[in-house]
This record gives C-alpha cells, sequence and structure tokens, in this order.
C-alpha cells in the first residue's frame, strides 16, 4: 500500500509510502488516507497520530503525471467537481482526527503535501527541508481547503507571498513564520515526532482531545463559508491557456509564457 497505519502501545502512525515517487500524491492515496485518518477518529486505542514519509522526501505533492492524464481525458463535469473536492476531504479528515496529531518533515514537502502538513497539529521539520506550494507555477490556485491554516499560521503577508511565489521556503525561515514548531537534526524528525506524540498520548485523553477541537472550532469558524469554491476556481483555471503552457514549462525546465487567457 501507498498509505499504510500501524500502532504501537497509544501512538498510530500514518506513512506516506511511494519513495520511488518521492511520495507524490495520487487520488488513490488521497483516497486512503482520508479513509485512515477518519477510523483513528474515537479509537480509544489511540490517543496520537504522527504523519511520516518514505524516502529523503516528505512528499512533492499531487502526482502531476496523474493530474495530467485526468485533464486530457476530461470527465463530466459533474464528477470531475467531485473529484477536485477529495483533497479537501482529505483536509478534513486529518483535522478532524480526535488525537493530537504530529507530522515529521523531511527534503521536501511542497503543494499538497504542505497542505495536509498544516493540517495537522504540531509540525517537526528536519533540518535544511523545504516547503512551499507550487500550485502558481503550473498555472492553477490552492485548493483543498488550505489557505485558511496556512494564513493562521503564518498570517496573511507571508501567505500571500508563499503561495503567489511558488516558491520553496528553508524550515528554519518558516520556523520563524511559525509554520514550523520546531526544527531538528536531519535523520532524527521521525523519532521527534514519536517523542511528541508520547507526551501528548501520556496526558488525559479527554481533556488534550476537547481542548483540541474547541481551538480548532474556533481558529476555523469561517474556513467553510470563505473556502468554499476553491474547487471551482481550480476548474475554471484547468480551462484557460496558461495551464497548457505551465504545465509544458514545468516539465521543459523553463520559463513559461502567459497570455492571461
Amino acid at each position: 500500500m501507498s498509505v499504510t497505519l500501524s500502532v504501537s502501545d497509544t501512538i498510530a502512525t500514518i506513512t506516506l509510502n511511494r519513495p520511488e515517487k518521492r511520495n507524490a500524491l495520487s487520488q488513490a492515496m488521497l483516497a486512503e488516507l482520508e479513509r485512515l485518518a477518519d477510523s483513528l477518529r474515537g479509537s480509544g486505542d489511540v490517543r496520537a497520530v504522527v504523519l511520516r514519509g518514505e524516502g529523503t522526501d516528505f512528499s512533492v505533492g499531487a502526482d502531476i503525471g496523474e493530474m495530467e492524464g485526468r485533464l486530457a481525458a476530461p470527465a463530466p463535469l459533474a464528477e470531475a467537481r467531485r473529484a477536485a473536492q477529495l483533497g479537501a476531504r482529505v483536509m478534513r479528515a486529518v483535522q478532524g482526527i480526535d488525537q493530537p496529531t504530529i507530522v515529521a518533515l523531511k527534503g521536501v514537502a511542497t503543494g499538497g503535501a504542505t497542505c495536509i502538513a498544516t493540517a495537522c497539529d504540531f509540525r517537526v521539520a528536519a533540518a535544511g527541508s523545504r516547503l512551499g506550494y507550487g500550485e502558481v507555477k503550473i498555472g492553477i490556485n490552492l485548493m483543498w481547503n488550505a489557505l485558511g491554516p496556512l494564513i493562521e499560521l503564518v498570517g496573511p503577508a507571508r501567505a500571500k507571498r508563499m503561495v503567489m511565489t511558488g516558491a520553496l521556503f528553508d524550515a528554519e525561515t518558516l520556523a520563524g513564520w511559525g509554520l514550523i514548531d520546531e526544527i531538528v537534526p536531519a535523520g532524527t524528525e521521525d523519532a521527534r515526532a514519536h517523542e511528541l506524540a508520547a507526551e501528548y498520548a501520556a496526558l488525559p485523553p479527554l481533556a488534550v482531545q476537547m481542548i483540541k477541537r474547541s481551538i480548532n472550532a474556533v481558529s476555523g469558524a469561517l474556513h467553510a463559508a470563505v473556502l468554499h469554491a476553491d474547487a471551482d476556481q481550480w476548474l475554471l483555471a484547468t480551462q484557460g491557456a496558461d495551464l497548457a503552457e505551465a504545465l509544458a514549462a514545468f516539465r521543459e525546465k523553463r520559463p513559461g509564457r502567459f497570455s492571461g487567457n
């Protein structure tokens, strides 16, 4: 499986396990991640959850090749719209895990992978790791209802900088901005994430989970009202000529020539 779940004592570990593709997120992986996250809700046997990636990178984000395949053979609009909303469902599933969640970041995390990281409660990053949102570079908007959690963490100006430039930012910078909670030596991020998970697992679970739910409810109170249309914006962006040019420039490693259409 490309996404796996293991439980040791009271700590669950979800692993993105597609290292040969740098853990690029296929639709099947996202559906499995949603299912696993939902399965942990209310589990009395699990008191904390760690999310990690196998291999050198946490994840390079959505599988671009798979996306190009879907765009080349478009489904009926209603079906395409449901598929475009999968990422937001994954975000809600991860945010909805009752137990504290800690993500262990390493190498590169971009696009959807960074979205998932912001859906977790805490972020531990290996020194030298880099995170960002590359969607703008292939001519699409950031979706998955991910703007809300990002703005909460870094503020509106830095969120604009990250999403509008599509650049990768080092963990040290992002720690100063509030996106990363802790930087550790490379190779120790998994162990540190599990240490933190054990600390939360040792606390009274009912109180911890109620506190988490209340804080999430307050901080994300307007997200559904404001961000509900980002998948529809993506569908609009995929109709323009700039998308094809952006994908060609991405593949050919050259600057794009954009018309605004």
